[in-house]
């Protein structure tokens, strides 16, 4: 049940100085759809149909269990973020976050895993924002160095990332994930963080105990990874990480044309091998989840990345 005595104003301003990257957020609807039970995000109208920004009352309801958030990782104005969190609902789920939470420590990162409906999400606090390319080039180095696999980046399931861009435009939002300590309306209850006794004042305390990463630390991290130069070409084209021997990403071997809806879309190289695509747009790739790519002409994954010299790897039997 909710209780807005335990939730008070200073929990709500001391949760949105550690989470709250921007005032956009989505809110979990309260009643599962009709068709197919589930509950959906959705991002909240004001009266006129303008969209609402995020108050200190509407975290406080979500700490009391009154109604659930989802928030952004990404400011658009600075493309920076507050936080990481490793997204894991797969059967080994908790194995690999395990790993990846020792392997931050080795690298002096205190992450808090929190429980989730089918697995944990593994949540890394900055003391200041850092820029999202950076955070996400590191976990992505960490978890290539853990044979930890990305979802949509092989023939398994695996771990997201959020933020999932390295960089948005201005005017878009990203992929927004529940905010920490929230209930999830499906399953009806609380999902708390490992390293605290179950309520609300212990979990705040032991959030409030992790050491943050500074951004000259994150630095250090990085130094000597594979970072591509940032030129003025981000503004118009998405940032992606840059190539490794274990994750394939399409932005690293196409320049999309022109942006169409929540895709970019460009010339499909299958296509283009067969004589085929002169309008150079048949490849679609969205926006906001690079990982994600079709070409209109029905080439399949495998023909597309054959065609850039990068097979699809054989299943493990």
């Amino acid at each position: 049940m909710p209780d807005l005595l335990k939730a008070t104003d200073d929990m709500a301003a001391e949760y949105a100085r550690w989470f709250v990257n921007r005032r956009a957020y989505t809110r979990q609807s309260d009643r599962p759809h009709p068709d197919s039970g589930r509950h959906y995000y959705f991002r909240p109208r004001a009266a006129g149909g303008k969209h609402r920004e995020l108050t200190l009352a509407d975290i406080r309801r979500h700490l009391a269990g009154e109604i659930t958030l989802g928030i952004y990782a990404i400011n658009p104005h600075t493309q920076r973020a507050k936080w990481m969190a490793i997204d894991a609902d797969y059967r080994r789920a908790i194995d690999d976050l395990l790993k990846l939470q020792y392997e931050l420590q080795q690298d002096g990162i205190q992450a808090a895993l929190e429980q989730s409906r089918r697995g944990g999400h593994l949540w890394i606090l900055f003391g200041s924002p850092v820029l999202a390319r950076q955070a996400r080039v590191y976990v992505c180095h960490l978890a290539g160095k853990l044979s930890v696999q990305l979802k949509g980046a092989g023939p398994t399931e695996g771990i997201e990332l959020f933020p999932k861009q390295d960089r948005i435009e201005e005017g878009r939002f990203g992929n927004a994930i529940r905010g920490p300590l929230g209930i999830h309306r499906a399953a009806n209850r609380r999902y708390w963080f490992y390293g605290a006794a179950y309520d609300l004042q212990a979990q705040m305390a032991y959030l409030r105990s992790l050491r943050r990463v500074t951004e000259r630390q994150l630095g250090t991290l990085v130094a000597g990874l594979p970072v591509e130069e940032e030129t003025s070409r981000t503004e118009t084209r998405p940032a992606t990480l840059p190539s490794s021997r274990v994750h394939f990403h399409i932005l690293d071997y196409v320049t999309p044309r022109r942006r169409v809806g929540r895709n970019w879309v460009t010339q499909c190289p299958s296509c283009a091998a067969a004589g085929r695509d002169r309008s150079r747009d048949n490849l679609a790739i969205s926006v906001e989840e690079s990982h994600k790519y079709l070409c209109w002409a029905g080439c399949t994954k495998e023909q597309i990345r054959a065609a850039f010299g990068v097979p699809v790897p054989p299943t493990k039997r």
